[in-house]
């Protein structure tokens, strides 16, 4: 039986928008990636900029373009739907002043553009000039903005953008020329401090060794449980019996047979390991890209979309179709009987039960790009979701009496399918949650995290129990064994939750932390000081915790952390909790903590244009670029949380730390810096 065979059984095989998945999670990560390079992405268009005065408050903006050889830059009277040109004042610029007219000056073209389906499309060549009328709502000010445009070439597209800054004088003349970040001596001095010596500290303790890295072992195990689960899902499972008779079957001989089922599931194998690869190289480009994708917030909001829409398939009120070109593509090559025949049924294979790995694979992409280690903690992932999904098709194909003992397809299935729904919403509110801490937009405190998940949990629990139905379930006659166990859990766990959404001494739920906002995002306000937590003297601002130091002289207590952090969060609410550690941080040091992921926008005066010894620049625009680049800088590290003691004249005290779940050992590491600084008053 063919694997092309198995598609028109619909109840198997739920096809999803796989490539539109990857293509919208590649543009979503886009920016991340972009955001560490704008400043050395080549342009095709280069721009100057003039501006005339036609009434009182009123002006024309001028920007002149010079177009590369052979490329096309869309006009502005190409509709907003369409690929064109357009100028958007910054949010500060748009209150001062209203854009009243948008034009050009020059020679429009007009052609059918085949990569458009011959659609006709509007376009300079060579040089025009791009028109912005304003008119001011007061006194006239500097005006700031983005040209965005479109620009083609043959069977190239790309979207490209320049930002530009008219300056107004006494007179009320404006002046334009091109915006975007300065270089900045004075604020990269603040950066980079001289004085700490990250190879002579006072006292020769610590070190950041491995701690805080995450074991690549743990994350294959965890890849390999994602993949068991994946196996007893509707879209995989049924395929198991299928697909190896089909080898056994169509083979020569046994031993044929075998070989090919082997190397079936060693290329579903490789194909997950591939997925990782693009992460290695765009690691290399930025090392600190894996923590800006983890915390974009607009990938993580897609992330909560995407899972939701899984879930409410999963629960059967639709279906999300595949177009069906790819999933036949593919499976038209697999008719070879070859190797390269046997990978692209593996391909199939990956691409049509994508609705039920999909979600599992999300939450491991984000959960290895979140931690140290980055694109290899994906690969090991990946390599152990690969393994688990790729072995029962060896295996049944080298003992092909086994198949007899697999649970015929069922009711069963589709009992899993909605427990992964319910899970999958559960997932979902973590992405929305990483989203909320890193923009405080205040919608999921810490007890509404734990309200939400106590009532899935509660859904859960009646749904296996047989007490709420979905559209495709039947109705459940018997209570099982297997049944009532997975009721039992979930109703234990949802019961655990509950003191999360009480003040109490008990809300510190330690299982959840790292995974629920920190204690200090509460609907009761900043109370974690009562239920044990050390709160930082200071937030965000190193400057301000040096004159503290040295007004108290206190030794000072850096904490390089993060809002989706957890293992920054573990440390604070199961390590910094200790009565021991909570005092020595408290009556003895200045705590500051720094976030590395904080998208809050630093002051304009106080944003530059960053170079790095190697000649890489980055812009410096939030309170999380400053700090990430502070902690690159001047300790050669990453990856958070990284704990540094100084003193108020930032001499380095020990060596700095990462992740340290031993609590003694922490209590030691803070006494030696106790220690240290004696000498130095000394």
């Amino acid at each position: 039986m063919h694997l092309h065979s198995l598609q028109s059984v619909k109840s198997i095989i739920y096809m999803k928008y796989f490539l539109l998945f990857l293509t919208s999670l590649q543009l979503l990560c886009w920016p991340a990636l972009h955001a560490q390079n704008a400043d050395s992405t080549a342009k095709h268009v280069n721009w100057t900029f003039t501006s005339e005065k036609i009434g009182e408050g009123a002006y024309i903006l001028k920007f002149k373009a010079n177009i590369s050889e052979g490329w096309k830059m869309f006009s502005t009277s190409m509709g907003d739907d369409d690929p064109n040109t357009r100028v958007v004042l910054d949010s500060i610029s748009d209150v001062r002043a209203a854009i009243t007219g948008l034009g050009y000056e020059g020679k429009e073209l007009k052609a059918p553009e085949p990569l458009l389906d011959n659609q006709e499309i509007k376009f300079f060549e060579k040089e025009t000039i791009v028109t912005l009328q304003v008119k001011y709502k007061g006194p006239v000010s500097d005006l700031k903005g983005t040209i965005n445009y479109f620009i083609l070439k043959g069977e190239e597209i790309n979207p490209e953008e320049t930002e530009f800054r008219f300056k107004a004088d006494a007179a009320g003349n404006l002046s334009g020329g091109a915006g975007g970040l300065e270089a900045s001596a004075d604020q990269a001095n603040k950066l980079k401090r001289d004085n700490i010596d990250l190879q002579n500290p006072v006292n020769k303790v610590g070190g950041i060794g491995n701690e805080g890295e995450t074991n690549p072992w743990f994350i294959f195990l965890l890849g390999f449980l994602g993949g068991l689960l994946a196996l007893v899902t509707p879209c995989v499972f049924p395929m198991i019996p299928l697909t190896v008779s089909f080898f056994t079957k169509s083979a020569q001989d046994k031993k044929k047979g075998i070989f090919n089922a082997t190397m079936y599931g060693f290329f579903i194998f490789l194909i997950y390991i591939l997925f990782s690869v693009p992460f290695h190289v765009a690691g290399l480009a930025e090392p600190e890209i894996f923590n800006n994708i983890s915390t974009n917030v607009w990938l993580n909001v897609f992330f909560f979309a995407v899972f939701v829409v899984f879930a409410i398939s999963f629960f059967g009120y639709f279906e999300i179709t595949l177009p069906s070109g790819l999933a036949s593509k593919a499976d038209s090559k697999a008719n070879k009987g070859t190797l390269v025949g046997i990978f692209f049924m593996a391909l199939t294979l990956v691409v049509v039960s994508f609705s039920c790995t999909g979600p599992i694979l999300g939450s491991l992409l984000a959960g290895s790009l979140g931690s140290d280690g980055g694109a290899w903690l994906l690969t090991a992932g990946m390599a152990g979701f690969g393994v688990s999904l790729a072995l029962p098709f060896a295996l049944f194909a080298m003992f092909p009496n086994w198949l007899s003992s697999l649970p015929k397809s069922g009711g069963w299935l589709t009992s899993v399918k909605v427990v992964l729904g319910f899970i999958e919403v559960a997932l979902a509110i973590k992405f929305l949650s990483n989203a909320d801490l890193v923009m405080h937009w205040g919608i999921l405190h810490r007890e509404t995290f734990f309200l939400i998940w106590i009532i899935i949990g509660l859904l859960t629990t009646l749904y296996l129990l047989g007490l709420i139905r979905f559209p495709h379930d039947s109705p459940v006659k018997k209570l099982g064994a297997v049944r009532i166990f997975f009721a039992v859990i979930f109703g234990a766990f949802t019961i655990y939750l509950l003191p999360g959404i009480t003040n109490t001494k008990y809300a510190n739920v330690r299982l959840m932390s790292g995974f629920a906002p920190p204690m200090s995002y509460s609907w009761y306000g900043n109370s974690a000081h009562e239920k044990g937590a050390v709160e930082p003297n200071v937030i965000n601002d190193y400057d301000k915790a040096l004159e503290m130091a040295k007004a108290q002289h206190k030794p000072i207590l850096i904490d390089f952390t993060g809002w989706a952090c957890v293992n920054c969060r573990n440390m604070e609410e199961n390590v910094w909790t200790d009565p021991e550690v909570h005092a020595l941080i408290k009556d003895n040091y200045i705590l500051v903590s720094l976030y590395v992921d904080d998208k809050k926008k630093l002051p304009e005066d106080e944003q530059f244009m960053h170079t790095f010894p190697d000649g890489r620049k980055k812009p410096i625009k939030t309170i999380g670029n400053k700090y990430a680049t502070m902690q690159t800088l001047n300790f050669n590290n990453n990856s958070q949380p990284l704990y540094v003691l100084i003193s108020p004249d930032e001499q380095l005290l020990t060596y700095p730390v990462a992740y340290t779940p031993n609590i003694q050992e922490y209590a030691n590491w803070l006494r030696s810096g106790l220690d240290a600084f004696k000498k130095v008053k000394k």
